[in-house]
């Protein structure tokens, strides 16, 4: 009998627990309340937390969820300003100061090389319009190094690619300016392409040889790349002087440097530079189409009908082969002392009387006496005008302060953590002292006579608006560029940098 109470109760219990079970609803919970009442009590505190959690409708739920995604966006954009003001750096001291000591000198001494412009109604003309160009590039490196550099990588081949058709449209339908076909006139506005373009292919090479860099050094299409748009480039630069051709590939072939090449290849991009060289040279001087003679005749009209100026001219097509030639000749011969001066070694000549002038110590701003009769002085001549006025030991300083400018660079370059910008300060440091130097060495004859201005200081709108926007570029790089180490620069570095542009810097020690 005990038995069968105790079947009993068992049996009542199994049914108690049945009934139980059916009358429960299992919920996944967070605290005690399901994640649909946490949707509906998120969208009533969105509200303003008037509406019941079990009456609120489907509209106030939707709205609260666009609240939480325009929040979301909003962090996100804050989060964005908040890596890009991490990565942002202080300006670089070294640069803002080599910088200035260029436009001190630069005012100084184009005043200084320019009686030959002054009139007679305002002796400051000359120095009014060089100054114009001088405050534009200011602004342009004010403007730069405020952007990050990551820009220049988005518009490398764009930037190439007008520099190139600009190039192209001087050399066939630009005006003259002193027998040479190199110019655009544009609104009243004379561009110089030649000098855009310099700036054009740094910025392109840097996007490339950045892209292409590897633990080895330069990848071979990198490699292959870079030659091509150099040699293109340079063959287009061939009609608008042979200076600027030799200058470009030398620019290249440092970068390709930097970037670690191998020697190998190194050798075949050269090979390839002498072959194309060697066959512009047999197109244009083999065979040129005017002697120099016509040559001669031709610019001493010219030269007598400015005064002895600036020569521009539209319409008519001047071959330079003839000069060219005679330019390399009279310099192999060299200049001596008893050599009557005539039109064609008077630029040469003054020159020299100019630096044996200046003495060690020079005769002082404003105290030259050649620049009244020396042609070109306030551009392609200027360094033998502050040898004049400073002497020996002032155009060493200035020699001194490009340099100062170049190891500042590669300082910057050698802390960089990516390649890319350590190619973009580089480059365009290499091209600015490259062109100081090759201004230096004609003017004191180590190398033949070519018309090249001195970066920053030489009259020219282009050339000092191109060397402004390189020099912002670098103080670009410097304020921004991740130094190596730095993680939390790095990372927002990658954050805004290009994904194949962010190959690391191999070829700098860490």
């Amino acid at each position: 009998m005990r038995m069968d109470r105790n079947r009993r109760g068992s049996a009542a219990a199994a049914e108690l627990m049945s009934e139980l079970n059916d009358g429960l609803e299992i919920r996944a919970t967070v605290d005690g309340v399901s994640p649909a009442d946490t949707m509906m009590q998120g969208g009533a505190a969105a509200l303003g937390g008037t509406a019941a959690i079990g009456g609120a409708s489907g509209t106030d739920v939707l709205t609260a969820i666009e609240a939480d995604k325009t929040k979301g966006k909003t962090d996100k954009a804050s989060k964005s300003k908040a890596a890009k003001k991490a990565q942002e750096g202080r300006p670089d001291p070294y640069l803002w100061g080599i910088y200035i000591a260029f436009l001190v000198i630069s005012v100084v001494e184009l005043f200084s090389a320019s009686s030959t412009e002054v009139t007679g109604a305002n002796v400051y003309t000359p120095l009014l319009r060089h100054g114009m160009f001088l405050v534009m590039g200011f602004g342009i490196v004010l403007w730069l190094q405020r952007h990050h550099y990551a820009v220049i990588s988005k518009f490398a081949w764009i930037f190439a690619a007008v520099s190139l058709v600009l190039l192209l449209l001087s050399s066939f339908m630009g005006v003259e300016m002193n027998g040479a076909q190199r110019a655009i006139r544009f609104a009243g506005i004379t561009i110089q392409p030649a000098e855009i373009v310099k700036l054009s292919v740094v910025c392109l090479l840097s996007y490339i040889l950045g892209k292409n860099q590897t633990p080895g050094g330069v990848t071979n299409v990198g490699v292959i790349t870079a030659a091509i748009v150099v040699v293109i480039f340079g063959g287009c630069l061939w009609k608008n002087g042979l200076t600027n051709t030799i200058l470009l590939m030398t620019v290249s072939l440092c970068m390709m440097l930097i970037g670690g090449i191998q020697m190998k290849k190194l050798a075949i991009v050269l090979g390839v530079y002498i072959l194309c060289g060697g066959a512009l040279y047999g197109i244009k001087y083999v065979t040129p189409s005017s002697t120099e003679f016509d040559e001669v005749q031709q610019s001493q009209r010219q030269l007598a009908e400015a005064g002895g100026g600036v020569v521009v001219s539209e319409g008519s097509k001047i071959d330079r082969t003839g000069t060219q030639i005679g330019r390399v000749k009279r310099f192999l011969k060299g200049v001596h002392p008893n050599d009557p001066i005539d039109d064609i070694n008077r630029q040469v000549i003054f020159s020299k009387f100019s630096q044996a002038n200046g003495g060690l110590l020079g005769q002082g701003p404003g105290n030259s006496r050649e620049s009244a009769r020396l042609p070109l002085a306030f551009s392609d001549y200027i360094y033998s005008i502050i040898v004049e006025d400073t002497g020996f030991v002032g155009g060493s300083a200035l020699l001194l302060l490009y340099l100062l400018l170049l190891a500042r660079a590669g300082r910057i370059a050698y802390k960089c953590s990516r390649a890319f910008p350590a190619f973009l300060i580089l480059g365009c440091a290499v091209m600015i002292v490259f062109q100081a130097l090759v201004h230096m060495a004609i003017v004191t004859g180590v190398f033949p006579v070519s018309g090249q201005p001195l970066p920053f200081i030489s009259k020219g709108g282009t050339s000092v608006i191109v060397m402004s926007a390189a020099m912002g570029i670098m103080m670009s790089v410097a304020r921004y560029a991740a130094k190596s180490g730095d993680t939390k620069k790095t990372r927002a570095e990658k954050a805004v940098l290009p994904e194949e542009m962010q190959a690391a810097n191999f070829t700098m020690a860490k």
